[in-house]
């Protein structure tokens, strides 16, 4: 009886040490970089491993019914070892809803040419409907989005407002920075925002992130990138959706360089300067000169005398003020104000969004209407730009 009990004890752990060698995927999937011909999918393993996504129409078919086309993790030719795992995918048609799953598969050893291979995971198709991601369309009619800023990791004070949007009416997410108060660990910014955001909507609707002063903070600060705008060049950056052009600016920290605070590491006064270079630029777009409505998020808004503030103002301002800017949504003051066009030497209206509120923004035909809404589920302003 004893030597049935011990062996039935050392079965279980076995078994136990076996479940906690499977790869599983920790984080994820959700989408980043949405464009009108091209989407990239982030997730997260458990090891290092060879990651990839697999792509099928939105067209009723079953996911099975045919081999679908692979897309991998790789640079330069080579599959990616990693924990995160970023695919670009491209060719896509605009306006065009797909269905995907991803997929990780462990490496246990990679010796000169020599690669091992483990245990493979990914997202259910069998069981549960694929996931899907719909390409950005400029000629689309409307665009209906949500805001969010300075949760400070706070994921139920996120749900509960996210709760009053309309997700399925919703194109897209805006994060405007601050989701987490230090962007010091990767279990950090996802126990703070990004898991929840991904259960209730970030698998399958576009998150847009605009870089807060808070996430330029902590040991992972430098690998931002590794998770938001991967598909980039920069994290300031443009994109059309339908009658609107947004402009998503990184306003960087709000002190100078030289405070003691970041111990000698930014150089964000030069950044700002390069930024305003690429905002030169993107304002001659067609892209963006074509576009019946213009948006610009910043996180740190163009009003106040905190260095960050004035720099804003003194870089950004003028490029957008000529530029023919419709309104510029902000956050970082966690409190609301709207500021009128054509005050403090702005041409267009500054929305700050309050800590405790979600925007949420429909545009179509000549019409721009804004609405805000407090954790009560209240609405505590309105805004209509008409054209």
């Amino acid at each position: 009886m004893k030597k049935t009990l011990v062996t039935i004890i050392c079965l279980a752990l076995a078994f136990a040490a076996q479940a906690q060698d499977r790869i599983e995927l920790i984080h994820g999937p959700y989408l980043q970089d949405i464009g009108t011909t091209e989407a990239t999918v982030v997730w997260i393993a458990s090891t290092n491993s060879v990651g990839w996504v697999e792509l099928a129409p939105d067209d009723g078919s079953h996911f099975y019914e045919t081999e679908r086309p692979k897309y991998f993790d790789s640079r330069n030719g080579i599959k990616t070892e990693s924990r995160v795992h970023s695919v670009k995918i491209t060719g896509l048609k605009p306006g065009t809803t797909y269905r995907y799953r991803v997929f990780s598969t462990e490496i246990t050893e990679h010796k000169a040419n020599f690669v091992s291979y483990g245990r493979t995971a990914s997202t259910r198709v069998f069981q549960k409907e694929p996931l899907r991601l719909t390409t950005l369309d400029p000629e689309k009619e409307s665009v209906s989005f949500a805001m969010l800023n300075d949760m400070h990791g706070d994921t139920l004070k996120l749900e509960k407002l996210i709760g009053y949007c309309d997700m399925a009416k919703t194109d897209m997410v805006l994060f405007v920075g601050d989701m987490v108060s230090i962007f010091n660990s990767e279990e950090q910014v996802f126990s703070g925002f990004m898991d929840k955001a991904t259960e209730i909507f970030a698998a399958e609707k576009p998150v847009f992130y605009t870089r807060g002063n808070h996430e330029t903070r902590g040991e992972l600060a430098y690998c931002f990138q590794d998770y938001f705008s991967p598909s980039k060049e920069h994290i300031y950056y443009m994109f059309r959706q339908g009658p609107v052009c947004f402009i998503a600016l990184d306003s960087g920290e709000d002190k100078p360089d030289s405070d003691i605070e970041y111990s000698g590491i930014n150089v964000y006064d030069e950044y700002r300067s390069e930024q305003a270079e690429w905002l030169k630029k993107a304002v001659q777009s067609e892209e963006f000169r074509t576009a019946p409505f213009k948006i610009v998020t910043c996180h740190v808004p163009a009003m106040g005398g905190w260095h960050g503030e004035k720099e804003v103002k003194e870089k950004f301002i003028p490029i957008l003020n000529e530029a023919g800017v419709d309104i510029m949504l902000t956050g970082h003051l966690h409190r609301r104000m709207h500021r009128n066009a054509g005050d403090d030497g702005v041409n267009f209206p500054v929305l700050v969004n309050s800590s405790e509120d979600v925007l949420q923004c429909t545009v179509s035909g000549q019409e721009l209407k804004i609405r805000i809404v407090d954790l009560q589920g209240k609405t505590v302003d309105t805004l209509t730009i008409k054209k």
